[in-house]
């Protein structure tokens, strides 16, 4: 993974549009790439009572189809109490998938899901905060839809990929001030102060933090009391997977603190989901002991013709296997590069991190109407007369848009947080 937060999708002359790329996928499931089976374990040790998880294997595009199905998988990490954690295990889901353009097929849902996810977190976010509660928590959701894999992230739990033979990548970005420069900039830039703790003497200790609150993160939900330059904007990732398949590990800094993510993949090795993830946890457990909550998802994404994921592969049969698609394919090694290409080749088709809100949401080609022929606020989803909306681009230097009159729009509350969290205004005062 390329390193830091900034904008990270890649350049138009680069890409295949997604489109092609799913239909492709479809052409594929027609010629036997088929749907792959879901196995999924969890396991935890609690320290603090603050880490939370969702699985949710029955999700449906379309009520009533299950071949429109999709499956989430989530950890929230709360501090400074549980409420935030639990509110977003309650209420993230909904959010996002009310952001969802309602009539999508599959290639449009997926391309839209980066969007929703940022409003919903957004929406999340608002609302607890909205309570008067001071907690605040991690987000890592995960929406697998066959062999596309879709992640968004805030804080500093972690999603990784095994690919069982292939490099192991990360699907999450940390956003902790210690690692990540960029959000020590953002932050600061936006009106926060970012340094260590002062004990007696002027002695510095501990992990970089923001002041007020001494939080360790860049973005959280939550977290009122700290200033909403800190962000519940997420890192979103979306990538599709080989007919191989692949592992994710999904996991609070319970396990990240005391594992890299490689060992944390080799430790379960050749493990079913649910013995995996009990393993990850152990191995934590024995590296750095009982500290933190310790809490992780296993979630294996298996062909249809496999039952259980497989060890690597000794390279003798590797080899062998080249040979025999010589053989097959008459010697031909264009066909046999061809024919290798689609094993533990993971394809990336997103990736962003930008915390500016106008970036994130881009352009909405319908400008933003709802059936009911109001436009919409595209973070809140509430009804606006065309009077009330104001885009997500008037006066953005971030803009996308050469027209800041285009949607998405904003209800005056949603500006108002927007504004907040790019520093245009302190943070908890009302713009009238």
């Amino acid at each position: 993974m390329a390193s830091g937060e900034g904008r990270r999708q890649r350049h138009h002359h680069d890409l295949v549009p997604l489109a092609v790329l799913l239909k492709r996928e479809m052409k594929s499931e027609r010629m036997g790439m088929g749907k792959p089976t879901l196995r999924y374990g969890h396991a935890a040790q609690s320290k603090k009572g603050e880490d939370y998880f969702l699985v949710k294997t029955d999700c449906q595009r379309v009520p009533g189809n299950s071949s429109s199905s999709f499956s989430i998988f989530a950890i929230f990490d709360g501090h400074n109490g549980n409420a935030a954690a639990i509110f977003t295990r309650e209420h993230l889901l909904n959010h996002v998938l009310g952001a969802l353009p309602r009539g999508l097929g599959r290639d449009e849902w997926l391309q839209a899901l980066p969007r929703a996810l940022v409003a919903g977190f957004v929406k999340t976010d608002k609302e607890f905060q909205s309570r008067g509660e001071t907690s605040g928590t991690t987000a890592t959701f995960v929406i697998v839809d066959r062999w596309t894999v879709t992640v968004a992230s805030v804080g500093d739990s972690r999603c990784i990929l095994d690919t069982q033979g292939g490099a192991v990548t990360t699907l999450t970005v940390d956003h902790r001030f210690e690692e990540n420069i960029e959000e020590r900039e953002r932050v600061t830039s936006s009106g926060g102060a970012v340094g260590r703790l002062s004990i007696v003497g002027g002695v510095e200790i501990g992990p970089l933090r923001c002041w007020p609150g001494g939080l360790c993160l860049s973005r959280s939900i939550g977290d009122m009391d700290v200033g909403e330059f800190i962000v519940p904007i997420p890192y979103v990732k979306q990538v599709k997977l080989s007919n191989a398949g692949g592992r994710l590990i999904i996991a609070s800094d319970g396990i990240w603190d005391a594992l890299s993510s490689e060992t944390a993949a080799k430790s379960c090795h050749g493990l079913p989901a649910e013995l995996a993830a009990m393993q990850v946890v152990k191995e934590a457990l024995r590296t750095r002991g009982l500290k933190d909550d310790t809490t992780c998802i296993v979630v294996d994404i298996i062909p249809p013709d496999n039952e259980l994921p497989s060890a690597p592969a000794p390279k003798k049969q590797n080899k062998l296997r080249v040979l025999l698609s010589k053989m097959r394919f008459g010697g031909s090694t264009n066909k046999v590069s061809k024919n290798l290409s689609a094993v533990n080749i993971v394809e990336e088709l997103f990736e962003e991190g930008s915390a500016m809100l106008a970036e994130r949401l881009g352009n909405y080609d319908n400008s933003g109407k709802s059936t009911s022929g109001l436009f919409v606020c595209a973070v809140c989803q509430v009804d606006l007369a065309p009077s009330e909306g104001i885009s997500v681009h008037a006066g953005s230097i971030f803009s996308t848009s050469s027209m800041p009159w285009q949607g998405p729009f904003l209800c005056l509350d949603c500006r108002d947080k927007k504004d907040a969290m790019e520093g245009k205004r302190p943070s908890g005062v009302k713009v009238s």
